[in-house]
């Protein structure tokens, strides 16, 4: 067997001191509110699939009322584990209606900026049958690298 060698990055890793890195090849548009890549060095604080429902486990109706709670339920997970919105590397969406997803960009771009500020991590939307909470319209799983 042999041993593993260190890769060689043709980008640089933030400081420990520093957020993750957007990683944008030469030539492409930059995306805008999100990133087509990231890279970070630390300790990784993950989500499970997170929900837009309140502390009592109820929904609101509203897709947008129950985005901005899921940003605030990963806000609150991320806290536990020592990181913050700013830590997040990526997020996967999961959502039941992407017509509707795409009809709430506005105050979901709101709710995001509020909660989560000017930072955009790599992020994939995905549209599903339904979710395992039959109330949930959206989840969301976050990845953060925390600098240790």
């Amino acid at each position: 067997m042999t041993k593993p060698t260190t890769p060689v990055l043709s980008f640089s890793i933030a400081d420990e001191d520093e957020r993750p890195v957007t990683l944008n090849p030469p030539g492409w548009p930059v995306p805008r509110g999100y990133a087509n890549g990231m890279a970070a060095k630390g300790r990784v604080v993950v989500t499970g699939g997170v929900v837009g429902w309140d502390v009592m486990g109820n929904f609101k109706p509203d897709f947008g009322d129950q985005a901005r709670q899921c940003f605030d339920n990963i806000r609150a997970i991320l806290a536990e584990g020592g990181a913050s919105p700013h830590h997040i590397v990526r997020l996967t969406w999961y959502v039941t209606d992407v017509e509707e997803y795409l009809a709430h960009l506005k105050p979901l771009g709101r709710a995001y900026r509020e909660i989560f500020g000017q930072h955009y991590p790599a992020m994939a939307v995905v549209q599903v049958v339904r979710l395992v909470e039959k109330a949930a319209k959206i989840e969301i799983e976050a990845t953060a690298i925390v600098p240790e």
